[in-house]
């Protein structure tokens, strides 16, 4: 999507501190300012779904639970209706089974997002066996 042209007048304090914590991340205001319109809005949007990380990794998660990416992944793993897979993810990490459905319909609306984390994540569990398989190897 093409970037265009907006105004928005800001507040002195929020003014002030935008530019504050767009210095101290090392970005400009307008990029900081893009990412909190679309990190807020997403947080309106899903109930109980945060953001964590450092500003050029951020990643969706449940506030005070696993990132989003990780209940997809092990979602897919289990088996059984939707309704029976998130009965059994809430009782393996005791969270209540409405805040996965949050999470499950977040990444419903964002799967690219999603699916390169999973991806991201199963390259390095492979590249650890290969590690691993080949220090094994050296002490054969």
């Amino acid at each position: 999507m093409a970037a265009r042209s907006t105004s928005f007048r800001l507040g002195d304090e929020a003014r002030r501190r935008l530019h504050e914590r767009a210095e101290r991340e090392g970005i400009s205001a307008t990029a900081l300012l893009e990412r909190l319109i679309i990190e807020g809005v997403d947080t309106l949007e899903h109930a109980g779904v945060v953001y964590r990380g450092p500003g050029h990794d951020r990643r969706a998660a449940l506030a005070g639970g696993p990132d989003v990416w990780e209940i997809i992944a092990r979602l897919r793993e289990l088996e059984g209706s939707e309704e029976d897979r998130i009965a059994v993810l809430a009782a393996e990490i005791d969270v209540h089974p409405r805040l996965l459905r949050d999470a499950l319909e977040f990444a419903a609306r964002n799967p690219e997002e999603i699916e390169i984390r999973i991806e991201r994540n199963e390259r390095a569990i492979a590249e650890g066996r290969r590690a691993a398989a080949q220090r094994r190897a050296l002490l054969a």
